[in-house]
């Protein structure tokens, strides 16, 4: 893997800086300071759809990425007032949110680190094994979790959500099993969107909302799976 200019060398200042900015909006803003967790989650759904937009249109590309830099970077914004909300009140800092994740991901990927986070001599190019040591690590760190489905973010879109829990269910071992009529054979990416869109334009003609519908069928599966606590 090839290092930007930069990399991640000098972050350490910059991002103290920024993190700094942050704090100093809070203090001498009215706006800024008026913000709370709830009255930013509109900009943070916002900022997170305008990242995958950029991706979904080509800015990764060298010649447009600083397209998607400049959306990463309203995004971080969003983390970074959030986690400066919780410092105000005593609970905790961005300090913690990084070094938290720091400390999950050399957890969760053995194949890569030691405990200690130096690097393995040598990993693995299997990757059910690594879906496994991450799925181990995450049942170790949150044993109270008894369904593979727990921790899947209720507010997801439908169809991630429907993706989402299909996932969980085909890591966990169990069957994802068909409960409706097959789908006609399609094509790649471009037909199947074509086949949602008509199921769209067919539940609209029936006064059917597809999004609850969809809601209602994952609700389904996951009541029915085995192993789902009631």
């Amino acid at each position: 893997m090839t290092d930007s200019p930069h990399g991640s060398r000098g972050l350490g200042p910059e991002f103290i800086r920024l993190a700094q900015v942050v704090a100093q909006l809070r203090e001498r803003c009215p706006w800024t300071r008026a913000l709370t967790h709830e009255s930013l989650l509109e900009y943070l759904l916002e900022e997170s759809y305008e990242v995958i937009e950029a991706v979904e249109t080509g800015h990764t590309r060298a010649e447009d990425a600083r397209e998607l830099s400049g959306e990463l970077g309203d995004l971080l914004f969003q983390v970074l007032l959030h986690a400066r909300l919780q410092e105000e009140a005593g609970n905790f800092a961005i300090y913690d949110v990084v070094t938290g994740l720091t400390d999950k991901m050399i957890r969760r990927n053995p194949h890569v680190f030691r405990p200690d986070g130096s690097l393995q001599e040598a990993t693995t190019g299997d990757t059910a094994e690594i879906e496994r040591a991450w799925d181990a690590a995450k049942k170790t760190e949150k044993p109270h979790r008894t369904s593979p489905f727990e921790g899947i973010p209720a507010a997801l879109p439908a169809l991630a959500l429907a993706a989402k829990a299909q996932e969980r269910a085909r890591r966990a071992g169990l069957q994802v099993p068909r409960t409706g009529p097959a789908l006609p054979g399609f094509d790649g990416e471009q037909e199947l969107g074509d086949l949602l869109f008509e199921a769209v334009r067919e539940a609209a003609e029936q006064g059917i909302d597809p999004e609850a519908a969809l809601r209602g069928a994952v609700r389904r599966f996951t009541a029915q799976s085995p192993g789902t606590a009631d």
